[in-house]
């Protein structure tokens, strides 16, 4: 843990290199002191149609997903939203929402296993 999964707009593809978007938001990972980088899982999924308020026009996006396990208290939380949003600005965007949303996973209801 943490999972981090990045949906945007695929027209983003054209200002910024993707595999940077995922090295930044694990580097935001990373700067909340909160994992070490072997725990770090990050994955990108982009999106032709979307639209927003409305809009299909200037509504590009990044909405960047934090799943974890349950324990860490509120102010952690709080750190890694705001340590992954000021990792990810950083980039050259323009004219596009940035939002960083944390979850907590059901532990009992988590399930895992790693196949070799």
């Amino acid at each position: 843990m943490p999972h981090c999964i990045i949906e945007y707009a695929s027209a983003l593809k054209g200002q910024i290199e993707i595999e940077t978007l995922m090295d930044k938001v694990t580097e935001g990972c990373l700067k909340s002191a909160l994992f070490e980088l072997k725990d770090i899982k990050t994955r990108a999924i982009s999106y032709d149609y979307y639209q927003s308020a409305g809009q299909t026009d200037n509504a590009d996006f990044i909405h960047i997903e934090v799943k974890l396990l349950a324990g860490r208290n509120m102010l952690q939380r709080k750190l890694l939203s705001k340590s992954i949003l000021d990792s990810v600005l950083v980039l050259p965007l323009a004219k596009v929402s940035v939002t960083v949303e944390i979850n907590d996973l059901d532990t009992e209801c988590y399930a895992k296993q790693i196949l070799n």
